[in-house]
């Protein structure tokens, strides 16, 4: 009896964590995110999301995801692995 509790707490406390993370259409937004919401995305560490930011301070909003390949450390592949966690905020998306 007392593992079914420790389990079940396990995984109480599990899907608090993880709920974030899952939640259907919750995306960061890159044109408006911080440092420490960009590191929550999976495939994002603490000195990509300081790269992101800084990019944008510098370049103005992020108008197209490609347009997160200028920042140091992102490639095709780290993309590919991010771009179903973050959006385009704040401007379409649209313009090339």
């Amino acid at each position: 009896m007392i593992i079914k509790k420790i389990l079940a707490s396990l995984f109480l406390a599990f899907m608090m964590i993880a709920t974030p993370v899952f939640a259907a259409g919750h995306l960061v937004d890159v044109n408006s995110a911080t440092v420490e919401q960009l590191e929550a995305v999976n495939g994002i560490g603490e000195k990509i999301a300081a790269e992101i930011v800084g990019y944008r301070e510098e370049h103005g909003s992020f108008k197209t995801m490609d347009e997160l390949l200028n920042v140091k450390g992102i490639a095709e592949k780290r993309l590919e692995k991010i771009k179903s966690a973050v959006e385009i905020g704040g401007k379409p998306s649209h313009n090339h």
